[in-house]
């Protein structure tokens, strides 16, 4: 990313103009944007990014190594590349679990365009339109300067919507009724995960609701089922630690310490027969001697019910809202580790755990980035629901798919009653798995045209709350920048609703990384180059790489299954295999070029699924052909239940 002196001259007279040629506005700093900018730049773009944030990257920079993906096949073009380039840092094809600053360093190489132009620490103040065209819109920093940007079109990017709201489009905050758009699990949901057992009193007296409620719990009231309200998923901060002794800062007593904020979670411990740190926490295991730490049970680092008004508050009143949830975090494990009341097991784990030294050294080794799960959500050309999850729609204008299930972490904490007792739990918990990858629709990255045409939203999407959950995911939202900055430089001057989408769609086939090379070869199940599977059944869903994989139904000894190589092949390439976490024990891979025959054995015993992958791709190794050379994979396993998946060729 290099400056430019055009554009710091005119920031000196507060004016700031990128009306030439098909250029770009884009507002916020998730990883989306940065998948924007560089396609809108690919494209011939001049690109300003406007970005209120400390760092570039958002929640993939902020601590979420951990990467949610609910299959591997969903995540495609750039968001496919950065895991590859990850891959390629930490020594492997592809990387999943990963340390924030080699992931901030990834996303900024990026950015390194003549073309793109970084402003950070800018807020968006005002947009000012046209009839239904944006034309500019007004920043202001922290000391109070201001700036006008102008362009042709304008990408939402933030996870607040903030740009999309001062735009005057359509959306929502908060869970819709499950009647609105014949949803099941949508609106307000008293499940079991993520739950306070039954018994746990909420009275800072025990059994005296004139005592008052413990820290936490709301009084707000049991509602239908499915009832829809205002209610926003909890924040946390994802929470990135080291056990690595030369890279530690111990934790420290927090200014603001307030223990009486953890009498709940002292009160779970007291009923809990057998307290361990992962009742508590999700403490997933990064590279480098790190972290990952997320949400678990009933009482974790969730802040329930302290976000509500953070969608629509004001910079000053979101700081507030950061701030306390900085010091509920930080005080939860200076909790953790000095409190006499926390199990003893659990508080000498923690205690080996400090802030790496080498992470966020311009942010005190604390993330600053909170994990906005949810804000305000598009109302746009098309609102993705339930049906869209469950593959129960037909969508033509495909341009990224999602697949992690319906997630939406609690809401709130309430007071219930149950055969006459009343007891604490948490409320808004919804774990829905969907069977296989789906698509999103590019109508719901635009607003209605009726409403803004030169706006796109590929973060606060539209979606209903429920569908939302499933499609919220980093993988996920970096494919659609991606969409967003090829359609505002394809759409020009024009409407965004009206550009050729099948335009993209060849793209993210043809030219995924946006780098010219000849497309990867992926042959899966239903690829016409698998010959011999009449004894092989397909099956849908499990741990398969994409929508399903084949298992071996047939007589033993006539187990092989055949993968054709394209004939159209010229030059030398990589071949790898999926293989499931629990797939075959024991296989054997033949490749044949030409004349030349390789076998490679595979014992599943050395396979390290890491994360959510739920399987790995095996290589194979490398192969020279020749065009119009013939050339085959075989797969050989005489294992009695039998596994085959997808083959990835990749030119070198």
């Amino acid at each position: 990313m290099k400056p430019n002196a055009l554009l710091l001259l005119t920031l000196s007279l507060s004016l700031l103009s990128c009306s030439r040629g098909n250029d770009v506005c884009i507002y916020g700093g998730s990883s989306a944007c940065v998948t924007a900018a560089y396609s809108a730049a690919h494209e011939g773009s001049n690109v300003v990014i406007i970005c209120p944030d400390k760092t570039i990257g958002g929640m993939t920079t902020g601590g979420l190594g951990q990467t949610d993906i609910g299959n591997k096949q969903a995540v495609i073009g750039l968001a496919r590349q950065f895991y590859r380039k990850l891959g390629a840092h930490y020594g492997k094809l592809e990387q999943w679990l990963f340390e924030p600053h080699v992931a901030e360093e990834i996303l900024m190489e990026y950015l390194d365009n003549p073309r793109i132009t970084l402003m950070q620490g800018w807020y968006l103040d005002s947009v000012q339109k046209d009839g239904t065209r944006i034309q500019s819109i007004t920043c202001t920093d922290r000391k109070g300067k201001s700036v006008t940007i102008k362009a042709d079109q304008f990408i939402d990017c933030s996870y607040e919507g903030d740009l999309m709201a001062a735009a005057g489009v359509s959306y929502r905050v908060g869970r819709e009724d499950n009647s609105e758009y014949g949803e099941t699990w949508n609106g307000f949901e008293l499940l079991d995960q993520h739950q306070f057992p039954d018994g746990i009193d909420p009275f800072v007296e025990p059994g005296n609701p004139e005592s008052g409620l413990l820290w936490g719990i709301s009084d707000a009231r049991e509602k239908d089922k499915g009832a829809g309200d205002t209610c926003v998923q909890a924040y946390n901060y994802r929470i990135c630690l080291t056990d690595d002794p030369d890279n530690l800062i111990p934790i420290g007593k927090p200014e603001r310490y307030d223990p009486s904020k953890y009498e709940l979670l002292v009160r779970v411990f007291e009923a809990d027969p057998n307290p361990q740190l992962w009742n508590y926490f999700i403490w997933s295991r990064m590279p480098g001697h790190k972290t990952d730490i997320n949400n678990r049970g009933p009482f974790s680092t969730d802040m329930i019910g302290m976000n509500h008004s953070y969608p629509e508050a004001s910079w000053d009143e979101r700081d507030k809202i950061l701030q306390a949830h900085l010091d509920y975090t930080l005080g939860l494990l200076y909790f953790y580790q000095t409190d006499p009341r926390v199990p003893a097991n659990i508080q000498n784990e923690i205690r080996r755990w400090g802030l790496p030294k080498d992470e966020y050294v311009n942010n005190g080794h604390w993330t600053p980035q909170i994990y906005v799960r949810e804000s305000r959500r598009l109302v746009g050309e098309y609102v993705a629901t339930q049906a869209d999850c469950e593959g129960k729609t037909e969508i033509t204008d495909g341009i990224g798919y999602a697949a992690y299930g319906m997630d939406s972490h609690n809401c709130q904490r309430i007071v219930v009653e149950r055969d006459g007792k009343l007891m604490v739990k948490n409320e808004g918990d919804v774990q829905k798995g969907v069977s296989h990858p789906y698509p999103v629709s590019y109508r719901s990255l635009t607003p209605k045209r009726e409403e803004c045409v030169n706006l796109l939203v590929p973060v606060c999407l539209s979606a209903s709350h429920i569908a939302y959950g499933s499609i919220r995911m980093e993988p996920v939202f970096m494919g659609m920048g991606q969409v967003a900055g090829l359609a505002a430089a394809m759409a020009g001057k024009g409407d965004v609703q009206t550009i050729d989408v099948s335009k993209i769609q060849q793209v993210l086939r043809e030219d995924p990384y946006l780098d010219g090379k000849e497309p990867e070869i992926l042959i899966d199940e239903d690829s016409e180059y698998i010959v011999g599977k009449d004894n092989w059944k397909v099956v849908w869903g499990g741990g398969s790489y994409g929508r399903s994989y084949l298992r071996f139904e047939g007589e033993p000894g006539d187990n092989h299954l055949e993968y054709s190589i394209p004939s159209n092949l010229d030059g030398e390439y990589d071949i790898y295999a999926f293989q499931q976490a629990n797939g075959c024990k024991n296989t054997t891979f033949e490749i044949k070029v030409g004349d030349d025959v390789k076998t490679v054995p595979f014992d599943r015993g050395s396979l390290l699924v890491e994360g959510q992958t739920r399987g790995e791709w095996v290589s194979l190794g490398s192969y020279t052909f020749k065009k119009g050379h013939t050339g085959s994979l075989r797969f050989l396993s005489d294992d009695s239940d039998i596994h085959a998946d997808a083959v990835l060729i990749i030119k070198r």
